[in-house]
C-alpha cells in the first residue's frame, strides 16, 4: 500500500463528528497532519472527539438555522482558508415532529442546514488554493421524492422513512447545484454514500433499529471505520475531474440515483426554495 499523501498544512471542517464515521474521518484526516475542525452536537462528545486528535471544537444542534449562524461565525473567525468542508452530520428522525425553525426535521438537519452552513462559509471556501465540500449522502436517495411546492414537509406529513430518503436526494441535488454555481470559484462538490454503517445514527428509525440493534448488523452493515473511508477519499485523495458534481455509492462513481436529480429544474428548483427557507432570499 502506498504511503497516504501528507495533509499538513491544511484545514478541513468535520460535521457530525463527534460519533460514528465522522469521528472517523476526523481522526484518519488529522492523522494524516492535517488541521481538523470538529462539529458535533453533543458539547462532551465533540470535545472529547477534538482532543483526541488535538483539533478543535465547536458545537452546533442542526436543528436550529440560529445554532447554525452562530457556528459558522465562530470558524469564519477562526481560519482563513477552509480546505475540504466535510458535510456529515445528520441522521434519521421522527418525521412527525418540528424543529426549532418550524420544519420536519430529517429535511432541516440532514439538508437545509448543511446548504445554509456551506453558504455563510462561502468566502473561506475556492480561491487560487481551491476547496472541496463532501457530502455525505445516502442510497436511500432512490426512494425519496422532492415537492418543490412543499420541499420541507411544512403542510405535508411523510412516511416515516420517506423524509429520510428524500433529504439524502437534496444532498445530491445540493452537490450538483454547487458544482454548476461553484466551480468557477475554486470549489468542487462531490456526494458519497458510505455504506450502510453500524453506528447511532439510526436510532430514530424503527428498520433501522432492527437492522443495527440485533445480530443482523453483522450482516447488514458495515463498520464506522470502512464507512469512513470513501469520505477521507472523496475529501483528499482524488483529483477534481473525478468527483466534480459526482454521486459515489462508496468507492464508485456514478452510483445509482433518482432520477429527479437529473432534472435541472428539480435542482434549480431545489436550490431556490431551500435558500428561502433559510432566509438567503
Amino acid at each position: 500500500m502506498p504511503t497516504p499523501r501528507s495533509l499538513t498544512g491544511r484545514t478541513i471542517v468535520v460535521t457530525g463528528a463527534s460519533d460514528g464515521i465522522g469521528r472517523i474521518a476526523a481522526r484518519t484526516l488529522a492523522e494524516r497532519g492535517a488541521e481538523v475542525l470538529v462539529v458535533g452536537r453533543s458539547p462532551e462528545k465533540t470535545a472529547a472527539a477534538a482532543s483526541e486528535i488535538g483539533g478543535r471544537a465547536f458545537v452546533a444542534d442542526f436543528a436550529s438555522f440560529d445554532d447554525v449562524r452562530r457556528v459558522a461565525d465562530e470558524l469564519r473567525n477562526s481560519v482563513d482558508h477552509i480546505d475540504v468542508l466535510l458535510n456529515n452530520a445528520g441522521g434519521t428522525f421522527d418525521p412527525s415532529k418540528r424543529t426549532a425553525d418550524g420544519h420536519e426535521p430529517n429535511v432541516q438537519i440532514n439538508h437545509l442546514s448543511p446548504f445554509l452552513l456551506t453558504h455563510l462559509l462561502l468566502d473561506r471556501l475556492g480561491g487560487p488554493a481551491g476547496s472541496r465540500i463532501v457530502n455525505t449522502s445516502s442510497v436511500g436517495n432512490l426512494g425519496g421524492r422532492i415537492d418543490l411546492q412543499d420541499i420541507a414537509y411544512d403542510r405535508s406529513s411523510p412516511a416515516e422513512f420517506r423524509a429520510y430518503c428524500t433529504s439524502k436526494l437534496m444532498n445530491i441535488g445540493f452537490t450538483r447545484g454547487a458544482t454548476e454555481r461553484w466551480s468557477d470559484r475554486g470549489i468542487t462538490s462531490v456526494a458519497v454514500h458510505p455504506g450502510a454503517v453500524r453506528s447511532n445514527f439510526g436510532n430514530a428509525n424503527l428498520l433501522f433499529r432492527v437492522i443495527y440493534r440485533t445480530p443482523l448488523k453483522y450482516v447488514a452493515s458495515i463498520s464506522a471505520e470502512s464507512g469512513a473511508e470513501p469520505l477521507v477519499s472523496l475529501a483528499v485523495d482524488k483529483p477534481d475531474a473525478e468527483v466534480a458534481g459526482i454521486y459515489y455509492s462508496r468507492h464508485k462513481a456514478r452510483g445509482r440515483t433518482n432520477g429527479q436529480v437529473d432534472d435541472p429544474a428539480v435542482v434549480d428548483g431545489l436550490w431556490t426554495e431551500s435558500e428561502k427557507l433559510v432566509g438567503l432570499a
